[in-house]
Formats: structure tokens, sequence, C-alpha cells
């Protein structure tokens, strides 16, 4: 019996012993580790659940993905491939779009600065008699500063008329501003500050040469004519009334209800007489004539085809 205790103890003491072996920290530590990286190393870094949907928007087509395709097959066999490519194509016709909306806001930043300060430098005038033009008026303001542009609209038979004048500063409309009242033909003039710009005539149809600006002395602006009218129609109307037309430009497009006529005369005293026939019926329509301030260029025939 004492032998048998003995051995018993002796187990005990073998069990006890193997049960609680000595651990190591540091080697739990490294097993650990070597555990968590064989873990992810069997993980798809490509896998689309990896990425944010603010990266795959914005960053997958700018070339961000080369780190990520270092790793494994780079997600040549993944199933989302095909979007990556589509996804970058799409980006970029996006980020064109707001490249080239951006531009469009900071132009039409810029020509609003450029209309606002347009309005600053131009006035507005009223109450112009018939019988004023537009040379007439701007020498009106010629000691105020430097005129840019005079433009007189409206019926020329209604003292109702009114202009806008345009200067190269601000002192210049200012100034202008005091000569509210003053008689000009027949009735003192009003001069506000203008609430509009003077939509500026495209330079390459201006006057090029002294024999140009004298073919704008014979040539009047014609507008509001009836579609239904013919060049050969707007001719004898002013041939009948006015004098000799040399060449007529009839103008319009399915745009607009109503056309233009650019008509040169043979004498500038006959363009002076076309001015009064501004609110007669041409077709069913009154029309408006006014100076023009281009040329009516002869038509450059187109080379053949071959």
């Amino acid at each position: 019996m004492a032998a048998v205790a003995e051995n018993a103890v002796g187990s005990d003491d073998q069990f006890i012993h193997r049960s609680t072996p000595p651990t190591d920290p540091k080697a739990e530590f490294q097993r650990d580790v070597c555990k968590l990286v064989d873990l992810l190393s069997k993980l798809n870094p490509s896998a689309k659940e990896f990425f944010p949907s603010s990266y795959s928007a914005d960053r997958r087509s700018n070339g961000d993905l080369t780190a990520v395709d270092a790793v494994g097959d780079g997600g040549h066999n993944h199933p989302d491939n095909k979007d990556f490519s589509t996804d970058g194509s799409a980006n970029l016709r996006r980020r064109k779009n707001y490249h080239n909306q951006w531009r469009r806001r900071l132009h039409g930043r810029a020509l609003r600065a450029q209309r606002e300060d347009s309005i600053r430098r131009t006035v507005y005038v009223s109450d112009i008699d018939q019988h004023v033009t537009e040379e007439r008026l701007a020498a009106l303001f010629i000691n105020c500063g430097q005129v840019v542009d005079c433009r007189i609209c409206g019926d020329p038979h209604s003292v109702l008329r009114f202009a806008f004048v345009e200067f190269a500063d601000e002192e210049g409309a200012r100034a202008a501003l005091n000569l509210a009242g003053t008689m000009l033909g027949y009735y003192p003039v009003r001069v506000l500050p203008s609430k509009t710009a003077i939509l500026p005539v495209n330079p390459t149809f201006l006057p090029r040469s002294e024999d140009e600006r004298e073919m704008c002395a014979r040539t009047v602006y014609c507008t509001n004519i009836d579609k239904k009218v013919s060049q050969t129609d707007v001719k004898m109307f002013f041939e009948s009334t006015c004098g000799e037309v040399s060449r007529l430009r009839l103008l319009g497009d399915h745009m607009h209800s109503t056309r233009i006529a650019f008509v040169e005369f043979t004498l500038a005293e006959s363009a002076i007489t076309a001015l009064n026939c501004s609110g007669m019926l041409l077709g069913t329509l009154p029309i408006r004539v006014s100076p023009s301030k281009t040329p009516v260029r002869p038509r450059i025939p187109r080379p053949g085809m071959h």
C-alpha cells in the first residue's frame, strides 16, 4: 500500500507539472502576430468592400490603385475589375465637365464685371428731338469726357426718342449728368444714370477705311421686316420713296419672327430720306429704320468643290 500511495503521489506531481508548463510572453506574442499575418494574407485587398464610396468615385481613375495592384493578382481576376475601367472613364468625363463649368462660370463673372463697369460709364438720355443725330448728341457731351459710343433708339418721328451714351471713364458719365435740361433742338434733354450697357458691335463689322466709312453714310439699318417680304420687295420699297439702291442685304432665320436688312444707296441724301420711312408699312408690319454703323461688304464667293 505504501508503494501504491507513493506512486500515486508521484503521478499527481507529474500531472501537475505537465498541466502548468512555464510560458514565455514574447513567444506567445509572436505566435499571435503570425496567426494575424496568416489571416490577413488570405484576404483580397482589391475586393470592393475595402474601398469606401468616396475613394471609389474620386480616386480610382487617378492611378491610386497602383499600390493595391502590387498585392496579389492586382485585381485582374476580381469580378469588379470591369467596373474600374467604366468608373474611370465616367469620372474622367465628370472631371472635364466640372472643368468646363468652372471655366464658363469664370468667363461669366468676367463678362458681368465688364458689363457692370460699362453701365457705370453710360448715361441714359431721353426727350431727344427727331432731327438730332447721333453725331450731334455725342458732340453735346464732348466736354464731359471721351465718348466711346452713342446709340439713339426709338421712333424718329416721336419726341420720345432716347439714347445711351457711353464714356471712357466714370468721371465723364458723372459730368454728363450736369447737362440735364440742356436745349438740344427744340426740347431740353433729360440725362440720367443708365441701368443697362450698350451692346457692343462686333469690331470686324465696323468700317476699316475711309471708303467704308463713306459707305456707312449711304447705308441704313432696317428692322421688323415681315418674313413674307422678299429682297426685291424691300428694294422696290426704298427706291420708290428714297432713291437708287446700290446694294441690299436681307437677313433672317427660323429663330426670329421678323427679318432685318442693310440698304446701301447710291447717294447719302437717299439714306437720310430713308430714315423718314420708319413706321411705314412694308408688307404687314411697320419697319424701323436707323443709320447703319456697318457697311454692306460684297459677298466673297466660296471656292468651288473639286
